[in-house]
C-alpha cells in the first residue's frame, strides 16, 4: 500500500514537473513572439525614418546644387558680358589707331609734297649762288690783277706783306695771352699753396702754452716766509746762491715770487722751496741737499720732456745729447711761446705739407723739431741762435736738409731745399696763428676795435667785423651808395690804411660785401 502511494506520488510529481515544464515552454515562445514582434515594429519605425531623413537629404541637396549651377551661370554671364566689354574697347582703341595712322599718312604725304617743292627750290637757289660765285671769283681775280698792276707787287711779295702784318697782330696777342696765362698760373699756384697750408694747419692743432720770467711758490701760511728767510737772511742767501734765482717775499699772501731769466735754475729753486716747505727742515745745509737732488730730477725731467717730443713727432733715433738739448727748450720762450712745443708743431706742420707734395714726411718732421735747437743753448754760447743750431747739427752729422732748414729758417740766406722751404713756412705758420705768441687779452681785443674803426670809417662803409681772430674783417657796405666797382676801391683803402695805422703778425683780409634784398610780408 505504502508502495502504491509512493509510486502514485512519483508519477503524480513527475506529471507536474512535465505540465510545468510545458506551461514554461509555452510561456517563453509567447513571450519571444511578442519581443520578436517589437522589434520588428522599432526596426519598421527605424526604417521609415532613415526613408524621410533621405528624402528631406535629397531635396537639400538637389536645392544647394540648382543654386550653385545657377551662381556659375550667372558667373558665366558675367564674364561673357566683361570679354565683350573688353572686345568693345580693344576694337574702339583700333579704330582711333586706324584714324591716328591715317591723319599721320595724310600728313606725311603733304610734308613730302613740301619736300619735294624746298628741294626744288633749294636746287635753283644752289645754281644761282653757284652762277654767283663763278661772277665773284672772275671780279677778285680782275681785282687782284689790277691792284697788282696798281701797287707794282707780285704776288709773292703781297703774300709776304700781308704774312708780316698778321704775324705782328699775332704777336701782339700771343704776348697778351701769355701775359693772362701767367696772371692765372701765378694765382693758381697761390689757391694751392694756401690749400697745402690750410690742410697742414688742420691736420695738426695744440693748445697754446705761456711762460713767464717769474715763478710763484705758493705757502702753507706766511708763518713759512720767515723760515724761508732765515735767522738774519742766511736761509734765503743759500737759496740765492746755489739757484741763482732771486726770491721775492713781499706781501702777497701765502706765496714767494721768483724772478730769473733762466727758466732751468727758476724751475730748480720752485722745487727746492716746495721739498723745503713740505719737508719742514729748513737750514743752509738741507737747502744744499735739496737742490743738488732738485738738480738731479730736472735734469731727467728735461731728458723725460726730450724723449716726449721726439716720440710724439715719430722721427725715429737721435743723438741723446739732441734729446737733452731738446728738452731743455721746455723751459725757453720766445715772445712767451714754449720753443720746445713751438719745435713740436713745427715738426707736425713741416710734415704734413711734405706729405701734400709728396717730399719725405720723417726727413722734414726731424728739420721742423731740430730747427730752433740752438736757442737751448744761445745764453751759453756767442753767436745767433741759428750759428749755433747749425754747429750743433753738424757736428752731430745731421742730414743736409736739416742743417739747411736751421740755417734759412728767418730767411737770412736762400733755402736749398724743399725741405727747408717748408720748415721755414711751418716756423712762420706756428709763429703766426692766433694766441701763439704772447699778447695780453687788453691789447688783443684793443687791435681788433681799431681793426673795425678803421673800416667803419671809410665813405660807405654800413658795418665792420673782425672775425678768425682778426685775420680778416667782413665789411658791409651800402649798396644804394656803393657800387661794384667802388666796393673794390672800399678794399684798397682799408688794406692801405690797417698797413699805415696797425702792427700785426701775419696778413689780415679785407673782405667787401655788397648786396640787396627785396623782402615783403604776405598776408
Amino acid at each position: 500500500m505504502s508502495l502504491l502511494v509512493t509510486t502514485l506520488d512519483i508519477f503524480s510529481g513527475l506529471a507536474f514537473i512535465a505540465i510545468g515544464t510545458l506551461t514554461g515552454f509555452i510561456l517563453s515562445i509567447y513571450i519571444g513572439e511578442r519581443g520578436f514582434l517589437k522589434s520588428r515594429q522599432k526596426a519598421d519605425l527605424l526604417i521609415e525614418d532613415a526613408r524621410k531623413q533621405a528624402e528631406k537629404n535629397k531635396k537639400q541637396t538637389l536645392l544647394e546644387t540648382k543654386q550653385d549651377i545657377h551662381n556659375l551661370k550667372l558667373d558665366f554671364e558675367k564674364q561673357i558680358k566683361d570679354r565683350k566689354n573688353e572686345a568693345a574697347a580693344l576694337d574702339n582703341k583700333l579704330m582711333q589707331r586706324e584714324q591716328t595712322l591715317d591723319r599721320r599718312s595724310s600728313n606725311l604725304d603733304k610734308r613730302e609734297t613740301n619736300l619735294d617743292k624746298k628741294e626744288d627750290t633749294i636746287e635753283r637757289k644752289k645754281q644761282s649762288l653757284e652762277d654767283k660765285n663763278n661772277r665773284l671769283d672772275n671780279l677778285i681775280a680782275e681785282q687782284n690783277q689790277k691792284l697788282l698792276e696798281i701797287a707794282r707787287f707780285t704776288l709773292e711779295q703781297a703774300r709776304d706783306l700781308i704774312f708780316k702784318r698778321v704775324e705782328d697782330e699775332m704777336a701782339s696777342e700771343i704776348a697778351a695771352y701769355i701775359k693772362e696765362e701767367e696772371e692765372n698760373a701765378k694765382l693758381v699756384a697761390d689757391k694751392n699753396a694756401k690749400q697745402l697750408l690750410s690742410h697742414s694747419i688742420q691736420k695738426y692743432a695744440h693748445e697754446v702754452t705761456s711762460e713767464r720770467t717769474v715763478s710763484v711758490v705758493s705757502l702753507p701760511n706766511d708763518e713759512m716766509k720767515g723760515r724761508i728767510i732765515g735767522r738774519e737772511g742766511r736761509n734765503i742767501r743759500t737759496i740765492e746762491a746755489l739757484t741763482g734765482v732771486d726770491l721775492i717775499i713781499d706781501d702777497t699772501p701765502e706765496a714767494v715770487v721768483l724772478s730769473g731769466f733762466d727758466p732751468i735754475r727758476r724751475e730748480i729753486a720752485k722745487r727746492t722751496i716746495e721739498s723745503l716747505v713740505s719737508d719742514g727742515r729748513i737750514h743752509p745745509g738741507r737747502i744744499e741737499e735739496i737742490v743738488e737732488k732738485t738738480r738731479s730730477e730736472v735734469d731727467r725731467f728735461i731728458r723725460d720732456k726730450g724723449e716726449e717730443a721726439v716720440f710724439e713727432v715719430g722721427i725715429g733715433r737721435i743723438h741723446p745729447d739732441l734729446v737733452k738739448l731738446l728738452g731743455r727748450l721746455h723751459f725757453r720762450t720766445s715772445y712767451g711761446q714754449n720753443v720746445l712745443r713751438h719745435s713740436v708743431e713745427c715738426a707736425f706742420l713741416a710734415g704734413n705739407l711734405a706729405a701734400e707734395i709728396g717730399e719725405d714726411e720723417v726727413l722734414a718732421k726731424r728739420a721742423g723739431l731740430l730747427h730752433d735747437i740752438g736757442k737751448a743753448v744761445d745764453h751759453e754760447v756767442e753767436g745767433s741762435h741759428v750759428e749755433i743750431g747749425m754747429n750743433i747739427a753738424n757736428r752731430y752729422k745731421e742730414p743736409l736738409a736739416v742743417v739747411d732748414a736751421i740755417r734759412s729758417h728767418h730767411g737770412e740766406v736762400e733755402a736749398k731745399t724743399i725741405i727747408a722751404v717748408l720748415v721755414a713756412a711751418a716756423d712762420a705758420l706756428s709763429a703766426a696763428r692766433p694766441g701763439a705768441r704772447s699778447e695780453s687779452l687788453n691789447s688783443y681785443i684793443k687791435r681788433l676795435e681799431q681793426l673795425e674803426s678803421i673800416s667803419t670809417k671809410v665813405n660807405g662803409v654800413e658795418h665792420a667785423y673782425a672775425i678768425q681772430a682778426g685775420r680778416e674783417v667782413r665789411v658791409i657796405v651800402e649798396p644804394t651808395k656803393v657800387d661794384d666797382a667802388m666796393a673794390y676801391k672800399i678794399a684798397r683803402d682799408i688794406r692801405e690804411q690797417i698797413e699805415e695805422q696797425l702792427s700785426y703778425p701775419g696778413t689780415i683780409k679785407v673782405t667787401v660785401i655788397r648786396e640787396t634784398r627785396a623782402q615783403d610780408i604776405a598776408k
